[in-house]
């Protein structure tokens, strides 16, 4: 799978997406990880990227020209869609993540400023998604947080594809307490039910734990 970043600033990805699962992924080329200057899209002297908004207002917003140019410039090498991170967008899940993991790539714009020209989202953009109702100084750390959560989502990413069941919303046993040796540290035993070898004791006891565990996110709004 293919993701192609545009961005004022490429270089915040490097040193993200050579470390870890992801980073492993990008050596052995499952998946490609591309960053892209918005800068090396304009044409005048000064690189503008931005401008002052139609009928006033504070900040500056993102310009039409360079994004569009650099957008249909990437899919020549990828067919998958265009996503905006915009607070307003769907909100990022597991579910979502999976639906993305499907498409041979994912064309990424990082919005700075007050935002981008509208005319990219009604001319570009397949999905708008958020990833929390919170405010960061640009899209640069949600492409991140979507690359790591797709991109692990791709098979051959994940070394024990049975891992990414237990994972946190992975499945009936996500989120279920987990213990290694030693078996007693500083007072703490890990439950005797871990120890007893009866698997189906175990599962059981598991699938308890992490519908105990589960049970609040479901009021969270």
């Amino acid at each position: 799978m293919r993701f192609d970043v545009i961005t004022i600033f490429p270089d915040m990805f490097g040193a993200v997406f050579r470390q870890g699962v992801v980073g492993r992924a990008v050596e052995r080329g499952v998946i490609e990880v591309h960053t892209h200057d918005l800068r090396d899209f304009t044409h005048d002297r000064h690189r503008q990227v931005d401008d002052v908004p139609f009928g006033g207002g504070p900040g500056m917003v993102m310009k039409p020209e360079p994004v569009f140019e650099a957008v249909e410039s990437v899919m020549l090498n990828n067919a998958g869609p265009v996503v905006l991170l915009e607070p307003w967008g769907r909100r990022l899940d597991q579910g979502l993540a999976a639906e993305l993991a499907r498409e041979p790539g994912l064309i990424i714009v990082c919005g700075r400023y007050e935002g981008i020209d509208d005319r990219v989202r009604t001319g570009l953009a397949s999905h708008e998604i958020s990833i929390g109702d919170y405010v960061l100084s640009g899209g640069e750390i949600p492409a991140m947080v979507l690359i790591d959560t797709v991109g692990r989502l791709v098979p051959g990413v994940v070394g024990d594809p049975e891992s990414l069941e237990q994972d946190t919303f992975g499945g009936e046993l996500a989120g279920c307490p987990q213990f290694t040796r030693p078996a007693e540290y500083r007072g703490m035993r890990v439950p005797d039910v871990l120890l007893s070898g009866d698997h189906a004791r175990i599962r059981q006891w598991r699938r308890q734990q992490a519908a105990q565990r589960q049970t609040p996110m479901a009021h969270r709004s």
